[in-house]
Order: structure tokens, then C-alpha cells, then sequence
């Protein structure tokens, strides 16, 4: 690219990858293979991340005398800590995916996955991990996100908005019914 050429790409790649992190449900990437500079800037956009055990990460723009641009410095700090950030993106390094595992990078690592498992992954986290209330599951999110964006006592007003969000849904009403009757909820999103 001409170097006129190169921000506004850069901003375009940002922007489409913000608009990942920002949509209202929860996002997961499975990584097999080399998800390196932005492959790895986007899969932070993302809520959880599964990495096979053979995955190769990392962002490593320094080489190249260049940073990452389309939110992995902001990003990858906010999720492994900052000194831990700062190491990785000054040297480059590039990880496996146990080795991104240790340090939270991504929330799990199983072995080389097949087909099979990277179209089984949305079910195996959401239905194993997280009971399937979408409504809560939005609020939550938003919560999360928004809130540690601003200091303490604006995260807790944003998480007292969200909260009163759910409180006039039919899924509250049916999970408290359920947890009473002893049975499991029947949630439509209402």
C-alpha cells in the first residue's frame, strides 16, 4: 500500500473490528492454526476465545517496525494485564494455544481441533458452560464491557441499568418459577 493508503485502511480494519466486540450477543472465535498481528487483534474483539493446543498467536507488528493497530494494544492489556502486554508486543513473541491459555488469553485450549469440534465449539460453550438466558446473557455483557471502561462507581450505575432491564422480562418470571418448582427454565427471550 501507498503510505497515504495505509491509515485509512488500518481505521477501516479497526472499525470493523470494534464492530465484533460490539455486537449485543456473546462472540466466539475457535483458533486453529496462526492467528498472528490482526487475525489475533480481532479474536480479542471477541468474548471467549478456544484455541487449539497447536494454535499459534501473537502480535507481533514490533518486528516489522510497525504496532498493532486495529486495537490489540488496547485490547490485549484490558484481557492478560498490562506488563504481560507490554512483553508480548515488544518482543513479538508468539504463543501456543496452551501457552495463551496460562495466561488467559484465550479461555480454553483442546487438542487440534476437527471440523467437527470448530462447528460443535458455539454449543459445547454456550450449553455446557452458560445456561441459555439470552436476555441476562445481553445485559451481562453489556454491563461487563461498559463498565470497565469507566471507574468503579459508574461501572456499578451501568450495572444497576442493566440489571433493571431484566427485571420486567418473561425469562426472569420463568427462572424464578423454574428455580421454585425445582425444574429447568424455558427461556424465549422475552
Amino acid at each position: 500500500m501507498k503510505p497515504e493508503e495505509v491509515g485509512p485502511f488500518v481505521a477501516k480494519a479497526r472499525s470493523c473490528i470494534s464492530d465484533i466486540e460490539n455486537l449485543p450477543m456473546p462472540v466466539i472465535v475457535a483458533l486453529d492454526g496462526a492467528a498472528l498481528g490482526g487475525g489475533l487483534e480481532m479474536a480479542l474483539a471477541c468474548d471467549l476465545r478456544v484455541a487449539a493446543d497447536t494454535a499459534k498467536m501473537g502480535l507481533v507488528e514490533t518486528k516489522l517496525a510497525i504496532i498493532p493497530g486495529a486495537g490489540g494494544t488496547q485490547r490485549l492489556p484490558r484481557i492478560i494485564g498490562t506488563a504481560k502486554a507490554k512483553e508480548l508486543i515488544f518482543t513479538a513473541a508468539i504463543l501456543n494455544g496452551k501457552q495463551a491459555a496460562e495466561i488467559g488469553l484465550v479461555n480454553h485450549v483442546t487438542p487440534r481441533m476437527t471440523q467437527e469440534m470448530l462447528h460443535t465449539t458455539r454449543p459445547w460453550i454456550w450449553h455446557k458452560k452458560s445456561p441459555q438466558w439470552p436476555i441476562g446473557v445481553k445485559m451481562a455483557k453489556t454491563a461487563i464491557s461498559r463498565g470497565m471502561e469507566v471507574d468503579l462507581g459508574t461501572g456499578l450505575s451501568i450495572e444497576e441499568a442493566c440489571y433493571a432491564q431484566v427485571i420486567p422480562t418473561k425469562d426472569r418470571i420463568e427462572g424464578l418459577t423454574a428455580f421454585r418448582e425445582k425444574r429447568k427454565p424455558d427461556y424465549k427471550g422475552e
